[in-house]
């Protein structure tokens, strides 16, 4: 299972209930909490936001959901790596920056500069990949990739960047002039593979933005959070406990499912970054009690199983290890002690 930010779905929940669906059912229906549709910072299984996306299509009537959905997204949404393509040097620096960070907005949908396939000279295709489930083509997930595409690449020259044509693996599933007056352009059905084609010249254009120190910045924090960059896997971790913690079972291998990775390789990487599996569940825990402790008046035996304790005798043991006090001292306290 490979994950992405729930950003990815920004607009989606306006959208769908101006159209008459109801989001938070679709939601629940891909195996997503409906707070996944308010946040940017979760998260979220791809083929979950590909099979809302077309849930989504199917139970409003709307055949060019995607698109809508990707008119409703701003390049601001993609965080640091907005900066770093923002203040890039040309169009050509911004893309090759695109290319190598835009895992950690999603870690399958891959960005790739490359000869036109057609032989076009003074052309080049930036292709897009949009992994599906199985043999199933995410028809949606693919037009929002494309379209939001479109829109960053405008937001990055600041006017037209002399879109050429636009190709698409799938059928037009609305009227193809409804894709000609999104892309501006002629879009072509039945391709081998998701374009935007556009002239090489574009590679060379200015970014109006450029500011080199702004982005050695923004890709020094990128370098933390890519998928190769010091800290990433404890972090990533650290935020799918605290996600299903009190939701689901709370066990390495239940993780390492997650990032598809053998529960003993997921135990190495945490070891590179000098902590563990164990320790990193321990401290989400402790931030969680911490929080029901000196904020709620919930049960203890509620707040055990919200922090996937077995019983309140363990949440009492953990008490005394974590602040040498028991559950009912912590919140007496009104703060649990540093």
């Amino acid at each position: 299972m490979t994950l992405a930010r729930s950003a990815a779905l920004r607009g989606f929940h306006s959208l769908v209930l101006e159209l008459g669906g109801d989001p938070d059912a679709i939601a629940r229906e891909v195996g997503l909490d409906p707070s996944a549709l308010h946040s940017d910072e979760l998260l979220v299984p791809e083929r979950a936001v590909a099979g809302a996306l077309e849930i989504g299509a199917r139970q409003t009537d709307c055949p060019d959901l995607g698109l809508r959905v990707a008119a409703r997204q701003e390049l601001s949404m993609l965080g640091p790596l907005a900066l770093a393509l923002q203040s890039s040097a040309t169009v050509g620096d911004a893309l090759e920056c695109c290319s190598r960070y835009l895992s950690v907005h999603s870690r399958s949908v891959g960005l790739a500069v490359e000869a036109d396939p057609y032989g076009d000279k003074g052309v080049v295709a930036l292709r897009w990949n949009v992994p599906g489930d199985g043999d199933l083509a995410p028809v949606q997930a693919t037009d929002l990739s494309l379209g939001f595409a479109h829109g960053a690449l405008r937001s990055v020259t600041g006017a037209g960047y002399g879109l050429r044509t636009v190709d698409l693996p799938h059928e037009p599933l609305a009227d193809p002039e409804t894709y000609r007056a999104y892309f501006g352009t002629e879009v072509r059905f039945r391709r081998p593979a998701a374009l935007l084609r556009v002239p090489s010249s574009l590679m060379r254009q200015p970014v109006a933005g450029e500011d080199a120190v702004l982005k050695q910045l923004a890709i020094a924090y990128l370098d933390r959070l890519s998928p190769s960059g010091p800290g990433l896997v404890a972090a990533r971790v650290r935020t799918a406990v605290a996600q299903a913690l009190g939701t689901s079972p709370v066990t390495i291998t239940a993780i390492a499912d997650l990032f598809s990775v053998h529960p003993r390789t997921l135990q190495r990487q945490l070891a590179r970054e000098d902590t563990s599996f164990v320790a990193l569940v321990d401290g989400v825990r402790k931030e969680a009690a911490q929080k029901y402790l000196r904020g709620t008046d919930l049960p203890f035996s509620q707040v055990a199983a919200l922090l996937d304790l077995s019983e309140q005798a363990v949440l009492t043991r953990c008490c005394r290890r974590w602040w040498h006090e028991t559950p009912t001292q912590v919140r007496q306290r009104g703060a649990a002690p540093s």
